[in-house]
């Protein structure tokens, strides 16, 4: 891991007072550095665009929240570039490692005492009158969601060619484990373990109150049809690129090709993330 390229959360002035001490320390020990354009800028450095630190790097330093991390596991995931998260961010499940463990954890890993921790990703694809018009490939989730005035949708929900049952709802909530303590764990659905191999299936604010959330095998394809709708309706995936839909349209949902790699300290404790994060035990 000599090669390392460092994305930051744009405007973070935590992130510049992280890398003006470690920039000289990875120096020190042998690394070249690609830092983003935006924050190199910020430190009077040379910058490298998204493309650049992606065709260079052995592997991406992320300080941010865990939004910045689904950027840049978008971004890199097909390359299979592992990626380490310093969370900068309010609660952080991706990116784990805080700010006072950064220095340690960069030591962690420049001595081989650090893991790589795959995660499955999603595939989702928009059909409209027989022709895809879209693809996307999130860590998270995709999310079927009315916008603010609209009425419950029909949402017309098939499972690898069987027919399940037409939710009629807010919006449905399709999750890797990763994204099983994002959108999924506020409306109901239930937390995974990160490497688990499975989809979440949870519905939004379900007018049936016996539609409760499903977990299915990772090799199940989905199929969901817009079968009713009233105002707007949209596709948003890791809660960050939207597609607006139209009644007729079939979303595909499977398992991608490729998956995250996350780069983990060997004594990373999953369980103390959960209760630190979720402050379970506190009164």
């Amino acid at each position: 891991m000599k090669k390392i390229g460092i994305i930051c959360k744009p405007g973070r002035k935590e992130s510049q007072e992280i890398l003006q001490e470690l920039l000289p320390l990875l120096k020190e020990k042998g690394c070249e550095t690609f830092v983003d354009v935006e924050t190199a800028a910020a430190l009077k450095i040379n910058g490298f665009s998204s493309d650049e630190i992606v065709s260079s790097v052995d592997m991406v330093l992320v300080l941010g929240g865990d939004g910045t991390m689904l950027g840049v596991s978008r971004l890199v995931a097909e390359k299979g570039i592992p990626i380490l998260g310093i969370n900068l961010g309010s609660l952080g499940f991706i990116t784990e490692v805080s700010r006072d463990e950064t220095f340690s954890t960069v030591n962690k890993i420049l001595n081989g005492e650090c893991a790589i921790e795959e995660r499955m990703m999603l595939s989702a694809a928009v059909h409209r009158d027989g022709k895809k018009l879209t693809e996307y490939t999130v860590l998270n989730d995709v999310v079927i969601n009315k916008g603010a005035v609209a009425r419950i949708i029909d949402l017309e929900t098939n499972i690898s060619g069987n027919y399940v049952t037409t939710f009629k709802a807010d919006g449905l909530i399709i999750s890797t484990p990763t994204g099983s303590t994002a959108y999924s764990l506020s409306a109901g659905g239930p937390i995974l373990y990160p490497t688990l191999e499975s989809i979440v299936l949870t519905p939004i604010c379900s007018h049936t109150l016996t539609n409760r959330p499903i977990v299915l095998p990772d090799n199940f394809k989905i199929e969901i049809i817009i079968r009713k709708m009233s105002g707007d309706v949209f596709l948003t995936l890791d809660g960050q690129v939207g597609f607006s839909l139209m009644t007729g349209d079939a979303i595909e949902i499977s398992k991608a090709g490729y998956k995250t790699r996350l780069m983990v300290p060997l004594d990373r404790d999953y369980f103390r993330v959960l209760r630190t994060k979720l402050k379970w035990g506190e009164r």
